[in-house]
């Protein structure tokens, strides 16, 4: 059985302890960075199944941090993290390539049914997510929001 990786990139060392903590019992490994040159040293070596990503994590060479993970592998799942609840924050990151896009406020209870569903192969916004127009801003990614908190098992 394969064991599963998970990297966790954020600037803020009190949120990746956080997170590790709600993960340890869900992957095998779970690799901490917090910097643009740790990020690329590491994707390589670990090759994770899962990437959570830090909006505001500062890159240099492209737009942001999803385009830098999608350059390493395009079919690596990602997951952003983030304090913008502006639409056009989430559409950003969901054409950049991630699958999900969790509120940092809202992490601690929907980042297991986030990584279920886009590791499954699902994409994932979060519950709390707010827009003028949800569904018209769904539609526009082309993402179907989950709404189901009974996985079962």
């Amino acid at each position: 059985m394969k064991k599963r990786t998970v990297l966790l990139a954020d600037r803020h060392m009190a949120t990746l302890d956080t997170i590790r903590g709600l993960l340890k019992t869900k992957f095998d490994s779970i690799v901490m960075v917090s910097d643009e040159i740790s990020l690329t040293e590491m994707l390589p070596k670990i090759n994770p199944d899962l990437v959570l990503l830090d909006q505001s994590f500062r890159v240099t060479q492209v737009p942001d941090v999803a385009t830098l993970v999608k350059k390493f592998d395009p079919d690596l799942k990602i997951i952003v993290l983030s304090t913008y609840e502006e639409t056009e924050y989430m559409q950003q990151c969901m054409s950049s390539g991630a699958s999900g896009y969790i509120l940092k406020r809202s992490a601690a209870k929907e980042i297991i049914q986030a990584i279920e569903k886009v590791l499954s192969g699902g994409t994932y916004i979060s519950l709390n997510f707010r827009c003028s127009n949800k569904k018209d801003a769904q539609a526009s990614i082309g993402v179907q929001r989950s709404t189901d908190t009974n996985h079962g098992g």
